[in-house]
């Protein structure tokens, strides 16, 4: 193991506008071990197959020896500073983010990697920073060249032919496409957070167009490289409505992947890197792979010290054979979330959680509540998509006994609209306590008013891939239009995002179905950092039938109390 020496108080940080091209010792300000000496070589080129050039940065030991790689890739800018800490005027809830002065937004610390003996590899993918090209997010051109600088570093004088990457967001993004491709130097991989079908889980969500952060996040890359060639994500999203070639070509093959994995996902990033985070974990063929969920808010669970050392124990293991009973670790470890940022961790070996038990909790329209039984007679329930206070209904059940709720829930209406012949679905699941108050929790993009778990769809989008859909999760293709007809009454199903909550005796849950956005996002005009579906195709009355041959419900999954 690794002997820790202390920083010397005596050092003084070197400024990032001090280190220039080539070779630097530097003074990096580690926030666990004080101010560290480290050799930092800055805009290394990569040179690529085909003749382009990547620029990489390379933060290694000051001395001498073979060390495994931590790398990631992006194209927010290998040299800028730790932006996501000054970004409160927009953010102002994100929580801690402790990190030294030279690591970039969402990225590896070398502060705390290099002092344990790990090289840092900072990747500028093709249109950003200095490497020149067109800039494609997401695809199967960037696996490749990231494949080719995990293969380079795996060869230099300061590697011992280890590399592992490690990354939040988009950093876990190119890891998914990365991984698939099997490099033959990467020996293992950290996602923490990263969705991977860019249709269902950032551009459309449900069928519905976010246009919100999509957006906004697009319009960034743009302002970040004026000058670069971009793929225009816009254009995309208005030209290709359904589930086309062009998604499909941004799907990374999860099932291809080999590499070992200590993967973290989190309730809080519903609408963005929920979903796919868990799609990764589950269809990823990996022999070694774990799963961290986690309630609370991304990066700064990311850069939490508890974090960083299950991720030095992880690469410990693969990247330096370090015999640390790494193994024993459990294969999912989850949190159950009971108040904001209070809950329990507790285990489990796979998920979906292997002794969940799919409970169906149905709609009553006369009471307007949730019950264990079916119900006999058929009402109307109906809110008008317009109005923009009273858009919505509200069903609840109040838990008898403590109740946890882990995983997908689905939400099955049976709907029509008036004079309509399409509609937005918005759902939402709540928690109330037992005073009558909601209990919010973090959400995405880390306010503080989050609810339980959220759902969209559009109706002419509810066709199901029945080969993917389970009886918790149903998936919909969203490759073509079913559009109602006149008055007719139909059937949906609502995937309802992944989550993990405690409902004690007492408490109760609910279920919100609205013609817009359940929770709002951030009140500052012209910001749009969280998801917004403001293109529906709402209008007139919406009508949800239950009882009777109407078994409109919420099928829940319950683990039982062991």
């Amino acid at each position: 193991m690794t002997k820790q020496m202390l920083g010397n108080p005596k050092l003084t940080a070197t400024p990032i506008e001090e280190i220039t091209e080539g070779t630097n010792h530097i003074v990096v300000d580690s926030i666990q071990y004080g101010n560290q000496e480290m050799i930092m070589e800055k805009d290394v080129v990569v040179p690529m197959s085909d003749g382009a050039e990547l620029y990489v940065n390379v933060i290694r030991p000051n001395k001498e020896g073979q060390f495994p790689v931590v790398m990631s890739a992006d194209t927010y800018g290998k040299d800028n500073k730790p932006k996501i800490t000054n970004m409160g005027a927009i953010w102002p809830t994100l929580g801690p983010i402790p990190t030294s002065s030279i690591t970039p937004e969402e990225s590896p610390d070398p502060g705390f990697w290099v002092p344990n003996d790990y090289v840092v590899v900072k990747v500028a993918l093709r249109g950003s920073a200095k490497s020149k090209g067109s800039l494609y997010p997401w695809g199967l051109s960037e696996a490749k060249d990231y494949a080719e600088v995990i293969e380079w570093a795996g060869q230099q004088t300061w590697s011992n032919g280890n590399v592992g990457t490690n990354g939040v967001s988009y950093l876990a993004v190119t890891q998914w496409w990365v991984a698939s491709l099997n490099p033959s130097h990467l020996k293992a991989m950290i996602p923490w957070e990263g969705l991977n079908d860019m249709y269902r889980e950032i551009a459309f969500h449900g069928g519905i167009p976010d246009t919100g952060f999509y957006r906004f996040w697009y319009d960034g890359i743009v302002a970040r490289w004026p000058n670069t060639d971009i793929e225009d994500l816009k254009a995309v999203q208005q030209n290709h409505p359904l589930f086309d070639d062009y998604w499909k070509g941004k799907q990374a093959n999860l099932s291809a992947i080999q590499v070992p994995m200590f993967v973290c996902a989190s309730w809080s990033t519903q609408g963005l890197h929920n979903r796919g985070t868990f799609e990764g974990f589950k269809q990823a063929s990996s022999k070694d792979k774990w799963l961290k969920i986690h309630g609370r808010k991304e990066w700064e669970t990311y850069y939490a010290r508890e974090s960083l050392e299950q991720q030095k124990d992880f690469f410990d293991y693969y990247l330096k054979g370090v015999k640390n009973d790494w193994q024993d670790t459990p294969t999912v470890s989850y949190e159950v979330r009971d108040k904001f940022y209070q809950g329990q961790t507790k285990s489990a070996s796979n998920y979906p959680l292997p002794n969940t038990e799919a409970t169906p909790l149905y709609l009553d329209g006369q009471n307007m509540t949730l019950s264990t039984s079916k119900i006999k007679d058929v009402t109307k329930v109906s809110y008008n998509s317009e109005a923009e206070d009273n858009d919505e209904v509200r069903f609840s059940k109040t838990f008898e006994e403590d109740t946890e709720l882990t995983g997908n829930m689905k939400l099955k209406l049976w709907i029509s609209a008036d004079n309509a012949d399409d509609m937005d679905l918005f759902a939402g699941i709540k928690k109330v306590n037992r005073q009558g108050g909601e209990v919010n929790f973090p959400d995405f993009n880390h306010i503080e008013h989050g609810q339980v778990a959220t759902g969209w769809l559009r109706v002419s989008h509810r066709e199901l891939d029945n080969a993917k859909s389970t009886p918790l999760q149903p998936w919909h293709s969203h490759e073509s239009e079913r559009k109602l007809n006149g008055d007719e009454i139909v059937p949906v199903e609502i995937e309802i995002l992944p989550f993990g909550t405690l409902f004690k005796k007492g408490e109760s849950i609910q279920v919100v179905v609205k013609a817009s956005e359940v929770v709002k996002g951030n009140s500052t005009p012209g910001l749009k950092t969280r998801y917004e579906h403001d293109e529906t195709v709402n209008q007139g009355t919406h009508n949800i039938y239950t009882g009777g041959d109407y078994d409109s419900h919420l099928l829940v999954p319950v683990i039982p109390n062991n």
